[in-house]
Order: structure tokens, then C-alpha cells, then sequence
């Protein structure tokens, strides 16, 4: 058995999505089109860290053929303008990965000038359309709640990758945590068909057969690597990381029935 989360694995769901009847899309694609195909796939990837590793995964679609939408996180690990260009002349898209009010610490006038700011960067580098939330597992904040004060459109943003999709008849599936499964899942989440898998292999197998009409894929290239000595640190570190998700989950939730409690 093959290890899973490596390049070689990646490289067998991009030959999965191209020989299947799905159309693969981007954010934008889906946002613009008019009428939707019968069957289809949004791909999206959040680059968090090791930008590096998305620029690989970008040159493994573009041999595909296959065009995602790559958001950018503003820190100074990932903002790095020469792989950002290199990522958006590979025929991507790509968006603005935001975490303000997290930076703001929920101060939501702080937080928008912060958008304006780093909005401002991204498009000196490249076009950008689409938003997504960076959902922070430490933090208490939704950075999705910006929304509820401000208008995103104002900035010429088309959608938000959560906010603007109808999940309804949507089957979500997500590498966040480094496992495709739910439960380690705390604010990267929508209200979507949720299918348990424990493997890229079943989420090849998923394609394959063709089991769902519409899929949103999500992919952290960050936690992809072939070489073994950090396939096995990605391993044991995210291990390490999901026993703190999980109780944090449990005390962000808390919270939240305390805050509600005295509304």
C-alpha cells in the first residue's frame, strides 16, 4: 500500500478527476458560469505554509491540464510574490486566504482595514475575484463574520468560497488537519453532504464510480510531500495537533453556549 498525502498519491486523483465526466472548476468558474455542468468538481486548496508545496501541486494540475483555485495566506512565509506569480501563470486562480479578525483579535473596524491592506497587496501581484476565511482552531473568532458588518463586493470581490456556494447538493470533502476525516474539522465546515472517508484512496474511489453529481474538494498542499523523513514529521506532528484540535473544538463550543446563554 502506497502512502497517502505524498505528490504520487496526488497525482493519481488528478488521473481520477480527468478520466471521470466531471468537469473541474475553480471558485471563480463556479461563481461566473451560467449554466452549471451535470456533473462537477470545485478544487481548492488553501496555502497556509510551505508555498513551496503548492507551487508542486499547481505544476502537477497544469500537466493535467486542470486549473484550481489557490487562496493565499498574508504572512510572511507564504506572501512571497515571485511563487505567487509563478502559481497564477500556471493557469490558476488565485484568491485572498483572510484571517482579520483573528489578526484584530475581533475588532471588526480594525479588521477591515487589514482586508483593504492585504487586498491591496495580493492585487499587485495578480487579479483577484474570490475570498476565503482562514479558519484558525486557536482562535475564537470566525473571520465569515466580517461579513455580517461589511459588503465584500464593495472591494470587487465576486464570492466568498464559503459564503457565496449552495452547499445543499454539494458532497464537501476536506484534507484540513491532514485526514479527510469530519471530526477534526472545527471551522473549516459548510452545510453540505459530509461523506465519511478515511483515504484519498476512497475519495479516488468516490470519482471513479462517480457517486455524487457535484463535489467541492479541499486540498492543504502544505501537508503533501513524497520525501519520507518529512512525510513522517507531517505524520507525527499532525497527530500531535488533532488531539489539541479536538479539545479545543470542545472549548470553542463552550464558549460560544455561554456567550448564547447570556444573549
Amino acid at each position: 500500500m502506497r502512502l497517502d498525502f505524498t505528490f504520487t498519491k496526488y497525482r493519481e486523483l488528478c488521473e481520477a478527476m480527468v478520466s471521470s465526466d466531471y468537469a473541474i472548476l475553480t471558485v471563480k468558474e463556479y461563481l461566473t458560469m451560467g449554466k452549471k455542468p451535470d456533473k462537477y468538481i470545485i478544487l481548492r486548496h488553501d496555502v497556509d505554509m510551505r508555498p513551496e508545496r503548492s507551487l508542486k501541486t499547481a505544476q502537477i494540475e497544469k500537466y493535467f491540464g486542470i486549473h484550481a483555485t489557490y487562496y493565499i495566506r498574508m504572512t510572511k512565509e507564504v506572501f512571497i510574490p515571485d511563487l505567487i506569480r509563478q502559481i497564477a501563470e500556471l493557469g490558476h486562480e488565485v484568491g485572498y486566504h483572510y484571517e482579520v479578525l483573528d489578526k484584530a483579535r475581533g475588532d471588526y473596524e480594525r479588521a477591515i482595514e487589514i482586508f483593504e491592506k492585504e487586498l491591496s497587496m495580493l492585487r499587485e501581484i495578480c487579479d483577484v475575484k474570490t475570498i476565503c476565511m482562514h479558519g484558525n482552531s486557536r482562535t475564537r473568532w470566525d473571520n465569515r463574520d466580517l461579513w455580517k458588518h461589511y459588503d465584500f463586493e464593495r472591494y470587487d470581490i465576486i464570492g466568498e468560497a464559503y459564503l457565496s456556494i449552495d452547499f445543499s447538493d454539494i458532497a464537501y470533502f476536506s484534507d484540513t488537519a491532514r485526514t479527510w476525516n469530519p471530526k477534526y474539522k472545527i471551522k473549516d465546515v459548510s452545510d453540505s453532504i459530509n461523506p465519511m472517508i478515511k483515504r484519498t484512496d476512497d475519495l479516488i474511489r468516490i470519482i471513479e464510480h462517480e457517486e455524487f453529481p457535484f463535489l467541492y474538494i479541499l486540498m492543504h498542499p502544505d501537508d503533501w510531500c513524497d520525501e519520507l523523513g518529512a512525510w513522517l514529521s507531517n505524520f507525527f506532528a499532525r497527530k500531535f495537533k488533532n488531539v489539541g484540535k479536538s479539545l479545543l473544538g470542545w472549548y470553542w463550543k463552550k464558549i460560544k453556549c455561554a456567550e448564547s446563554a447570556f444573549k
